[in-house]
Formats: structure tokens, sequence, C-alpha cells
């Protein structure tokens, strides 16, 4: 494989499994560097970044808490350090904790929000100020990962829709602050993708939920990839301040 990009180093967050290793495997597939990020499943980032490896690309792994501020400021710092500026940030990690509202504690809204919203900051933030710098003539790429959920709304999920809400709102804004440093700032806002998360859904609502897609299917995390990896090149230098919503037309 031809590393046309081995020079433009990617950052995937939650790269241990389904989507994030998805678009960490085929980034690097298209040539880039892929830091591969991990909090408690080391087993499953080595795997991702075995696949990687077994594919002819490149990469290393980092460990740190998304919704730790210091543990990323100080991880992110170090990164930055050693590799210099990046060239794209894929902010994918998160988690659910599915209930209706009535019901939901204020731990699982906390531990939602914490992940999944306060991660915009903790992770884009302290690698931010290398990439827009002026020293920086090449731009970048920055991709959050959203949800149809956080576009539309989702019954017992409102935590997670507004996390992801939350997400595009700030992905929108950042996009406007660093179009003139030629980084480009997007998001995917996935439907029902084939992932360890959409496993765990009982199957008479799973049932329901393909009734409300248009192709009768979920989506693969490569569908996924395809986007990002687009997002991240050359190509889409003149795509900002977007929400791409990949969910087979519901």
């Amino acid at each position: 494989m031809e590393n046309i990009n081995a020079d433009k180093k990617v950052l995937v967050t939650g790269a241990s499994g389904g989507i994030g290793r998805a678009i960490a495997v085929e980034a690097a597939k298209a040539g880039y560097y892929v830091i591969c990020h991990y909090n408690g499943s080391q087993g499953k980032a080595e795997e991702t970044l075995a696949q990687i490896q077994a594919a002819g690309g490149q990469g290393e792994l980092i460990q740190f808490d998304v919704s730790n501020r210091e543990d990323c400021k100080a991880k992110l710092s170090e990164l930055s350090a050693k590799h210099g500026v990046l060239w794209g940030i894929v902010n994918n990690a998160g988690v659910t904790r599915d209930n209706t509202f009535v019901a939901m504690s204020g731990e699982d809204w906390d531990k939602v929000i914490h992940t999944n919203l306060d991660s915009f900051y903790n992770v884009i933030n302290p690698l931010l100020m290398p990439m827009a710098s002026r020293k920086n003539k090449r731009g970048g790429r920055i991709i959050t990962i959203s949800s149809v959920s956080g576009v539309h709304g989702n019954r017992g999920q409102s935590n997670y829709s507004a996390s992801k809400a939350g997400i595009i709102g700030a992905t929108k804004a950042l996009a406007v602050e660093l179009a003139g440093r030629g980084i480009t700032c997007n998001a995917i806002a996935p439907g029902v993708i084939e992932t360890d998360m959409t496993k765990a859904i009982r199957p008479e609502v799973y049932d329901i939920i393909m009734q409300t897609i248009p192709m009768g299917r979920a989506g693969k995390p490569e569908e996924i990839a395809a986007a990002a990896v687009f997002l991240l090149s050359e190509g889409a230098a003149y795509i900002t301040r977007q929400v791409i919503e990949i969910d087979g037309g519901m």
C-alpha cells in the first residue's frame, strides 16, 4: 500500500471497536498514520492496531479517559510533543445509558453528557492551538460523530440525544471559527449501525426500528468509515459546517 498520507497523522477516539475501529482501519488503508485511542479496552484496541498493520498501515495506541479533562490534556500534550501537528481528529468515543427521562438517574445523565459531549472540548481543545496556528499552512480536518438521535431525538435517550445534539452545535460553531485556517469541521450522524451497542437492543424493539428505515437494514461500520475517510481527504477541503446523516433514509 502506498502511504501517500503517511506524514498526516490522525487521532481516532474510541478506536477499540465498532465505528471507531472501522474508521481507524479504513483511514490507515488510505495511507494515514492512525493514533488509536482507547480507555479501558486495551485488548480490543490492540486488535484494531493489528488489523491496521495487517492491511499494511501504520499507527499506535494511546490511552486516556475522554471524560477526564486533566487526563486528556496531559496525554494529548505528550502526543503533540511527540508527533507535532495532527492532520485530523475524529472525535468518536461515546456511551449510552438509555431509560425514560422520568426513570433516568442523575448518574446516567452525567455519564453520557461527560463522555459524549464534554469530550468535544476535552479532546479537541488541547490539540487545536498547534493545528490552528498560522505556522500550520496545510490546514486540517476535524470530524465529530453525532447521531440521528441528536438530530431528531429518540424516546428513552434524552441524555444521549442531548449530548449528540450538543456535538452538532459545537461542531458548527467551531467550523466557523476555523474556516479561515483551512480546517474543516463536520459531523457525521449515523443511524442504526451494526455494532455491539445495537446488538443489545431487544429483538422486538429492533424489528420496530427496522420498519422506520426505507432501506430495511442496519448500516455497516465501514459505511460510516467511508464517509469519514472522504472528509479527511484533500478532496473535502470545501466541505465544512455540515451534518451528514448516514441512516438508510430514516
